[in-house]
């Protein structure tokens, strides 16, 4: 997985570039996501990994599966990969583009779970609060996972904030035994 990043990290940041030099980055994004899906869907990821098809024909394949959504430049990207042979990285180009748009916008993906559906009022001010403590723009993805007692659990990219019960109470458990 590293090794991919790591392939993956100067495609990202060509195209993220390309796309903040002017030609969109929602659009930029959102071709990115499709073309992502279409590699992870075992019939494409095979025909464009067959030895068999020429890497020009590879790209045409691809870009014929989006339909009209490539511009010239998404079109030379896809062509670019595919002739360095790197069209199975466009899952964690989009990735890194991701993580590049993000950081440029101020913003951060936040995973937050709960025992029982968090209602909109809850997730604006934990969106609020969140805002004020990480310096960010946040964008909420909710989830529940009933096993948990309650409170809430928070994946923000590399940093996790538990305010679940659970975890309370294995630091209180922790704090006794030492």
């Amino acid at each position: 997985m590293a090794e991919t990043l790591t392939l993956a990290r100067p495609y990202a940041r060509a195209a993220f570039e390309f796309a903040l030099a002017g030609h969109g980055l929602d659009s930029w994004s959102g071709k990115l996501a499709l073309l992502a899906g279409l590699m992870l869907e075992p019939t494409v990821r095979s025909a464009c990994r067959s030895p068999a098809t020429l890497p020009q024909r590879r790209a045409e394949i691809l870009l014929e599966l989006t339909g009209d959504g490539a511009d010239e430049g998404m079109r030379n990207f896809v062509h670019l990969l595919s002739s360095n042979g790197r069209l199975a990285l466009l899952p964690e180009i989009h990735e890194v583009f991701e993580r590049l748009r993000a950081e440029h916008e101020q913003a951060v993906q936040v995973r937050a779970v709960s025992a029982y559906p968090l209602t909109p009022a809850q997730l604006e001010t934990l969106r609020e609060k969140l805002e004020a403590r990480l310096n960010r723009k946040v964008h909420i993805e909710a989830d529940v996972d009933s096993q948990l007692i309650g409170g809430v659990l928070i994946h923000a990219g590399d940093k996790v904030i538990d305010g679940t019960i659970r975890g309370r109470l294995g630091r209180l458990a922790e704090t006794i035994l030492n």
